[in-house]
């Protein structure tokens, strides 16, 4: 069993979306969107973090890591599910962040998905984005979807990720999911050669690049269903970004073929949920005759008065996501207050729910005037930190080398009784002698009930 594995067991029981790990520092997990150190676990040397990171990461992967200082890979553990394993460096040494990834997938019923949303599904042809900023549950959203396709037609799906994260079982479709690095060499080689594969539907992970995006609206105008992501936070800035992707010559050609292609776009954001856990609000864009000629003529600024009125067909702006989730007791006006961008309606919104917003916001403006205020007059913050111990006398040092001052290198200076090296935000990432370093002490063990682990690599 890997020593990482024990971490990943007990995320999985707090339900925390992440795993952070950074030499010389304490594994931290996301819970419930906040950042939280593991209880028990020591501070990991940057030696340490070189054995438990070697300890799982594929061949392929660590050597690109050791030519390039970051590589993605995906690993499985039974009874955990699948986690999207990020590793890169920084002045502490080597790191990772994992992001996990249940074992079953949502459903679009369990999600409560909009039937906004589920509209989307029905179509045979065209673009539909996910969109949000990083960590706001695209993917989920996208696996439930997909999920649904694969339950209910009979078609063949290609999913093109990096890595790939939900995996799917067949259920009434036939479905392909090819990782990019594992599979293909890219995102827009695999979406060109899919159209030599007889797809009905194509879900691109990410949009990326400009190639990437052009392939995809060029197969979704070539009769097929397409999916892909962008880290844009509304409906109607993801048409913009898209276009403006491209040189001026072709902007006009791409927002011809996208007026035509587009038929919807979900932009999402994650919000703390009251007793725990998180919950999306979601902007939705069906694109109507109405909104198609908008993006002809390039009037996307318009976009938003059509979805205030496209309420019949589905549509809805972020504000009224936001409104319901309040109103239904799931979120905290000022949670909702804060993920809004139009600030105004807001406050609007939620003062007809009885939630003044606007005087907390004063209140707190004002509170924290009089303490800067006070603070200025000489006065102590009101919770100051403990008195630091007496620090002890710093051993005499010497320089013993490096650039002389004045010449930009870093100074090799050296304490007494101790080896001349520079300091450690301005040494060269190394890679540890083989076998060095030592495991800290196992972390506590799972609660009770757990089963043994049983990892395994990507591919295996």
């Amino acid at each position: 069993m890997a020593w990482i594995d024990q971490l990943f067991r007990m995320m999985t029981e707090k339900k925390a979306s992440d795993l952070h790990m950074t030499s010389e520092h304490t594994p931290m997990i996301r819970e419930s969107g906040d950042m939280v150190a593991l209880p028990n676990i020591p501070k990991l040397s940057r030696e340490q973090m070189w054995k438990i990171l070697s300890e799982i990461c594929p061949e392929r992967n660590l050597k690109e890591f050791e030519e390039g200082w970051d590589t993605d890979f995906a690993y499985a553990l039974e009874g955990c599910g699948r986690f999207r394993c990020n590793y890169f460096m920084d002045r502490f040494g080597p790191g990772g962040v994992f992001r996990r990834i249940p074992d079953k997938i949502l459903t679009a019923e369990q999600l409560g998905l909009p039937w906004g949303v589920m509209k989307m599904l029905e179509f045979k042809k065209g673009l539909v984005l996910v969109t949000g900023p990083t960590g706001s549950g695209k993917s989920t959203t996208l696996a439930a979807m997909v999920d649904w396709l694969n339950a209910n037609r009979k078609e063949h799906i290609i999913t093109i990720e990096d890595p790939v994260e939900f995996v799917h079982p067949a259920k009434q479709c036939l479905l392909n999911q090819r990782e990019v690095h594992a599979h293909t060499k890219s995102f827009a080689r695999a979406l060109r050669a899919a159209l030599r594969e007889d797809p009905d539907i194509v879900l691109v992970g990410e949009m990326r690049d400009l190639e990437t995006t052009r392939i995809a609206i060029e197969t979704a105008e070539t009769g097929h269903l397409v999916f892909g992501t962008l880290h844009t936070s509304t409906a109607a800035s993801t048409v913009d970004r898209i276009i403006n992707q491209f040189p001026a010559e072709e902007q006009e050609q791409i927002r011809l073929m996208l007026a035509g292609s587009l038929k919807g776009v979900v932009a999402q954001n994650l919000l703390k949920k009251k007793g725990g856990g998180r919950c999306a609000a979601l902007e939705i864009l069906l694109v109507t005759s109405g909104v198609s000629a908008l993006i002809r003529e390039g009037k996307t600024f318009q976009i938003p008065s059509q979805m205030q009125v496209g309420a019949r067909y589905g549509m809805q702006l972020l504000n009224d996501a936001l409104e319901k989730l309040v109103k239904d007791g799931k979120v905290e006006p000022m949670d909702a207050y804060d993920k809004s961008l139009d600030k105004e309606d807001i406050i609007k919104k939620l003062k007809g729910l009885g939630h003044d917003v606007e005087a907390q916001i004063q209140a707190a403006d004002q509170a924290r005037q009089a303490e800067l205020k006070r603070m200025a007059e000489g006065g102590a913050p009101k919770e100051a930190p403990a008195p630091a111990a007496p620090a002890k006398a710093a051993p005499a040092a010497e320089v013993v080398g490096g650039a002389p001052p004045g010449q930009g290198g870093p100074m090799v200076v050296k304490m007494k009784g101790q080896d001349a090296q520079p300091p450690a935000h301005q040494q060269q990432p190394q890679r540890p002698p083989q076998g060095g370093g030592q495991l800290p002490p196992n972390p506590p063990p799972p609660p009770a009930g757990g089963q043994a682990s049983n990892w395994r690599r990507p591919g295996q």
